[in-house]
């Protein structure tokens, strides 16, 4: 059973899962990229796209760039390819060199280089959309609404969204851009709670103790009241369930696994899908039968009662 997914206006035709590039390109090293790397590249595309993907996500730091660079051999190899697909990448995130320590620079200069590199790498003309990828603590938002009115204007940008931004962040660059914010990827998983915990337990005494919860609260509503399309970047749990042995959360996942005749992953990835805010799970595995498995989360609705089941074993402790 397939079920409609409410996503904004914006994004009516990527479907309900997006595929996250980063296992693609080789190593994160200066090795150059192979046609072993351009092979199982293919495989992970075709895997997604075999189970309805049709958002694939890039940034430009991934594998140094080769993740895109290999995406770009693909659309060079298949001409229908682009024509088929979203396309999304991130920028943002500046890496330590001899002169500098790491940084975020969400500058219009940097913005607007940075896309000029995923545009050459991706060897397209066009991005779909451009997503800031995690807040710059020097960020202004005039600066950055003209960076992006320039990249529209020039074609090459068709919408802004965010990354790992909270309601207060994305209110707040709001305020300065003529089009709105079209989505925010965050990391959201059962292994990763804090966006959804902060809503449902901010009157327990243990929840308030943790800030970093506290920064995301009013986050899930605001994307919901502004139709700001959700993406949740870990969804996997960075396999934290795979053993049911592991812990007693792992143990309910596999037992709604069997129940509803499925894999783990797709279990974890459904009980994004059902939450209310149409989130996206960003499926970010480089194996092309892992992929096709996640394609079992679209048929899968959980019910109230296994998606708190679920959670609760998640939080290791029962709600407040």
């Amino acid at each position: 059973m397939t079920r409609a997914l409410p996503l904004t206006a914006h994004l009516t035709d990527v479907g309900p899962l997006v595929y996250g590039c980063m296992a693609l390109g080789g190593d994160w090293g200066g090795s150059p990229i192979s046609e072993a790397d351009i092979a199982q590249a293919h495989a992970a595309v075709e895997a997604a796209l075999d189970i309805g993907v049709r958002l694939f996500d890039h940034a430009d730091i991934y594998r140094r760039g080769k993740a895109e660079a290999v995406f770009g051999e693909l659309l060079r190899r298949d001409a229908g390819l682009r024509s088929r697909i979203r396309l999304q990448s991130k920028c943002g995130i500046r890496f330590a060199d001899d002169a500098n320590v790491g940084r975020y620079d969400l500058s219009a200069a940097y913005i607007e280089h940075s896309v000029d590199g995923i545009l050459k790498r991706l060897d397209i003309e066009r991005l779909d959309i451009l997503l800031l990828h995690r807040p710059d603590a020097l960020m202004e938002p005039a600066e950055i609404a003209h960076a992006f009115g320039r990249l529209k204007a020039a074609g090459k940008v068709g919408h802004l969204g965010v990354s790992n931004m909270h309601a207060g962040q994305m209110r707040w660059l709001q305020t300065a851009l003529a089009e709105p914010l079209v989505a925010n990827q965050l990391e959201l998983s059962l292994a990763k709670l804090d966006a959804i915990d902060v809503g449902t337990t901010f009157n327990d005494p243990q929840a308030a103790s943790r800030p970093v919860a506290a920064a995301w609260a009013g986050t899930l509503e605001y994307a919901q009241q502004h139709g700001v399309q959700l993406q949740a970047w870990g969804s996997l749990a960075q396999g934290r369930f795979n053993d049911p042995a592991a812990s007693a959360a792992a143990k309910v996942v596999h037992e709604i696994a069997e129940a509803h005749r499925t894999t783990a992953n797709a279990v974890l990835l459904a009980w994004l899908l059902r939450h209310p805010a149409g989130i996206q799970p960003v499926i970010g595995s480089g194996n092309a039968e892992r992929i096709r498995a996640c394609g079992d989360a679209t048929r899968i609705l959980l019910s109230r009662e296994d998606w708190y089941r679920l959670y609760v074993a998640a939080r290791g402790q029962a709600l407040p």
